[in-house]
């Protein structure tokens, strides 16, 4: 869960690193879609949803939703160019009418979906014939270089029971032919499109990275369940081990993803 300060650190730290360059780009592909009802799940903490405020023309209606409260809460504190309707919702109930949306969106939320089939079937549910939806998953764990770094660090100093958050569920739904049949099960009958996209990670420091993963992402209640060594222990040891990898700073590291769009 996205609680107590995670939601602070991700919108400080996590946002302008790695999620920024990826929120410009899926926006712009929902605005090409020329769409005058857009539905956002996953929003987290507004970073698609401010551009996509932006970029679409006004008489666009913009629903943002997150499964966390807290994560909306920062997200309409930080607020957006032109009004949007932010509101709570589960993607595997949504709450909202069948054949609502032209377009159904989603940046680095699908990988959380407990039931990935269900989450996809109620996105398809919510929108209208013809729409569209477009999602992106961050590629394997190797291929994000920050997040292989902490993660190999933690599994070092914690060796007897290692925080697997980011193997496991971030870089855990890269498998494009697994995404396919999930949305097919989801009741998609066209095949979806896809494109991977590299990009680069920029951070002031190691230290800045360190934080970002260790303290602004679910990993940080993993961590503490451990016990010791300490958070902040841990929180040191990964910046030790980027300053190895890349120098004090700044650092610039790869990263990628997926985006996904299917037709209804």
């Amino acid at each position: 869960m996205f609680v107590g300060s995670i939601p602070e650190f991700y919108d400080e730290y996590m946002v302008p690193m790695i999620f920024a360059v990826y929120a410009e780009d899926l926006a712009r592909r929902v605005v090409e879609l020329a769409p005058a009802r857009v539905l956002e799940i996953a929003a987290g903490t507004g970073v698609v949803t401010r551009v996509a405020a932006r970029l679409l023309p006004e008489s666009v209606e913009l629903t943002a939703t997150d499964l966390n409260q807290a994560m909306l809460d920062r997200a309409e504190a930080i607020g957006t160019e032109r009004p949007v309707r932010w509101q709570q919702a589960d993607a595997m109930e949504l709450p909202f009418e069948s054949a609502s949306f032209d377009v159904v969106f989603c940046q680095f939320g699908a990988m959380f979906f407990p039931d990935k089939p269900q989450a996809f079937a109620e996105m398809r549910r919510v929108l209208r014939p013809g729409g569209s939806v477009l999602f992106n998953v961050w590629d394997r764990l190797e291929d994000n270089e920050f997040a292989a770094t902490v993660n190999s660090t933690l599994a070092d100093l914690y060796p007897s029971d290692p925080p697997q958050f980011m193997a496991r569920t971030p870089h855990g739904y890269f498998d494009l032919d697994t995404i396919a049949r999930d949305l097919a099960a989801a009741g998609f009958t066209s095949a979806p499109h896809h494109e991977t996209i590299t990009a680069r990670s920029h951070a002031a420091s190691a230290e800045t990275v360190a934080i970002a993963y260790c303290q602004g992402t679910p990993l940080r209640a993993e961590i503490e369940a451990l016990a010791t060594p300490d958070l902040l222990t841990a929180t040191a040891a990964c910046a030790a081990a980027l300053t190895h990898r890349y120098g004090p700073g700044p650092l610039d590291a790869k990263i990628q993803a997926h985006i996904i769009t299917v037709q209804d």
